[in-house]
């Protein structure tokens, strides 16, 4: 009985892997095809990759400069965000204040106002500083945004709930400053939650659709989800050259997923070191 509750154990799992994994392998097989062979839905291994990569790179949506503004974003999204998050989930944490509580219960409850709410006041505030580096259709307007997330705070905040205090009072001791503290002691400690952190920020930022659709209005600031999303738009769409698009697109997160897996576990279960 144990025998045959181990086989359909791994049959199961075997097919949901397979349910997974299955769009992507699709997705792979679909950039060396042609976009009929893709409609009509034939799973095979084509001889139009070279043709769907140059249809790509030498495309009228400019696919290689939206890499480059997606790849600025994300990255400078993800160092901003890593920061103040955790410098305000780290003050959040280890400062006593009366009020602190209820600030932090109204920052979570701003969790639940869904980011479609917001747009027309961002899209107000942002419209007033045109002219600036932080007007409408400018990289700013869609890192500012996210280097400071409800989510991302609280996230940092309960992992450093395990890290030791008496490394605070010690270092307090010794003459260190706050921010010597933080930066010096706390962040060494908590490579394994920057990680995770940093995992998820920069996903969410690469793939980032909707506040970029708004505030990027021309075609020399898309980023890559716009430029995918204006191929698809178009009345015959090459599927093929879209393939290769999305497979060129997925590649950085899984990269970075990939090296940082291991971390990202550890950040997640909120180990500090």
């Amino acid at each position: 009985m144990k025998k045959i509750g181990r086989v359909f154990k791994y049959l199961i799992l075997a097919i949901m892997s397979f349910i997974s994994i299955f769009p992507f392998v699709w997705m792979i097989l679909g950039m060396t095809n042609k976009a009929v062979d893709i409609t009509a839905g034939k799973i095979q291994i084509g001889d139009q990759l070279t043709i769907n990569f140059q249809n790509l790179l030498n495309s009228d949506l400019n696919f290689t400069r939206a890499l480059g503004n997606s790849a600025v974003i994300a990255v400078i999204t993800t160092v901003l965000a890593l920061l103040f998050s955790s410098m305000a989930g780290y003050g959040f944490e280890i400062y006593r204040s009366k009020n602190k509580d209820r600030i932090f219960n109204i920052l979570l409850l701003s969790m639940m106002v869904p980011f479609a709410a917001l747009m027309i006041p961002l899209y107000r505030m942002f419209s007033k500083l045109n002219g600036t580096p932080f007007g409408i259709n400018s990289i700013a307007v869609v890192i500012l945004p996210s280097i400071c997330t409800a989510f991302l705070i609280f996230f940092f905040r309960q992992n450093i709930k395990s890290f030791p205090k008496d490394l605070v009072e010690a270092a307090r001791i010794d003459g260190l400053t706050e921010l010597q503290i933080f930066f010096r002691i706390y962040m060494p400690t908590a490579k394994n939650t920057y990680a995770a952190a940093a995992i998820i920020t920069f996903m969410s930022s690469w793939n980032n659709y909707l506040w970029p659709l708004v505030a990027l209005q021309s075609p020399d600031k898309r980023t890559v989800p716009l430029v995918l999303s204006a191929m698809g738009a178009s009345y015959t769409p090459d599927y093929g050259m879209m393939m290769s698009g999305i497979v060129i697109a997925t590649l950085p997160v899984a990269v970075i997923f990939f090296i940082l897996q291991k971390q990202f576990v550890q950040g997640m279960l909120g180990s500090v070191k």
